[in-house]
């Protein structure tokens, strides 16, 4: 299998057709003693630079260890549709009303119901250094008749040339 290397504006137009399909995150940070600790997120949104963004509340220990640690890694994973993507990056905590009300949307009032006013809310803004993506085309069914195949056969189960790749920023 050859992987995709991709970079400029066809990478971020795989990484934004990902997040779009995928949209919860998992994103993780380094906590006290180095640990790492996740959590979901949903994306807010991808900028035309591959920025990523998430609300979250400026009281989260999330925040606490951004402003300590800058680097994470965000995962999203669609199993149904085969479709995974790693992405490492630096992240920040930024105040930007203008941003926030761009991304806003009302299902967002379930964790801030006082809207774009809620004083606890703010953004995380995650640019990405490099990811790395699975994207099968491949039904379920398909995969598991390849894989099937592949055992029974003795012969190493293998996804199309363009299902995995890098992503460089």
């Amino acid at each position: 299998m050859e992987d995709q290397n991709l970079s400029g504006k066809e990478a971020i137009n795989k990484l934004k057709a990902i997040v779009k399909d995928v949209n919860i995150a998992m994103m993780c940070t380094f906590g006290q003693h180095g640990h790492i600790e996740s959590r979901p997120m949903g994306t807010a949104g991808v900028d035309d630079d591959g920025t990523i963004w998430f609300f979250t509340n400026d009281n989260s220990d999330k925040i606490k260890q951004i402003e300590s640690e800058h680097g994470l890694c965000l995962s999203y994973s669609k199993p149904s549709d085969n479709t995974y993507a790693s992405i490492n990056g630096k992240a920040l905590v930024v105040d930007d009303k203008q941003k926030e009300k761009e991304l806003w949307n009302d299902l967002l009032k379930a964790w801030f119901p006082k809207g774009l006013d809620d004083p606890d809310m703010t953004l995380i803004k995650v640019t990405p250094h490099q990811a790395e993506y699975w994207d099968s085309n491949d039904s379920k069914m398909v995969v598991f008749f390849k894989i099937a195949k592949a055992a029974i056969t003795g012969k190493q189960y293998s996804t199309d040339k363009d299902a995995h790749g890098n992503i460089k920023f």
